[in-house]
């Protein structure tokens, strides 16, 4: 009777043990999982992330890196018709070339980007673009670094909007040697470096 006793102490005893072990050896696996999961998140992060989990290397694929490189499209485009329309003028006359392209933009008769703005025009002729430079038939990169550089200034601060726009709202320029036939029928406004600057007349219909 006793041994019977002790055999089933005996037995209760190992069952006991088995339990605990095998709830110990769970709980190691389940941290040694937890731990291999944040060594690879550590291992799949890019090697040029910054504190704090931003990367210097922002793949267009990622939400905001397609509107990055719109808006700097943009302001290229932006610059580039300050460049070749205004590139010797003032800053005040780069700067009014540079708000037509905004106004434009903004008004419901124009294309609503900056890009399709400035190359508008000359899809079946030559010298019909509503900025001669798009369709002249020559290079269109900057040879001028130094001027490009303040064309592509100017253009960063139109397009952010803390420059305030010195034309008034004109949506048309011409040189100043130069009378167009649609400059009798818009509200002239100022002549601001060799350009004239035209406002929408009320009468005016068409998109010129």
């Amino acid at each position: 009777m006793k041994n019977m006793l002790f055999s089933l102490l005996f037995r209760s005893a190992i069952v006991s043990l088995s339990i605990i072990f095998s709830s110990l050896f769970g709980l190691k696996i389940t941290w040694a999982k937890e731990l291999t999961q944040t060594q690879a998140i550590g291992t799949n992060q890019s090697p040029h992330a910054k504190a704090g989990g931003l990367s210097t290397d922002r793949n267009p694929s990622e939400p905001g890196g397609q509107a990055n490189d719109n808006i700097e499209q943009e302001v290229q485009c932006l610059a580039l018709n300050i460049y070749f329309e205004a590139r010797g003028e003032s800053e005040m006359g780069q700067r009014a070339v540079g708000h037509v392209v905004m106004n434009r933009v903004a008004h419901s008769d124009y294309p609503a980007t900056v890009c399709d703005v400035v190359r508008q025009g000359g899809e079946k002729k030559r010298h019909r673009c509503q900025f001669s430079w798009w369709c002249d038939g020559l290079s269109d990169e900057p040879g001028n670094l130094t001027a490009w550089d303040r064309a592509l200034r100017l253009a960063r601060q139109i397009y952010a909007g803390t420059l305030r726009d010195v034309t008034d709202g004109a949506l048309w320029y011409h040189a100043t040697y130069v009378r167009p036939y649609w400059s009798k029928v818009l509200l002239q406004g100022d002549k601001i470096g060799q350009h004239i600057f035209y406002l929408e007349h009320r009468q005016a219909n068409n998109t010129l």
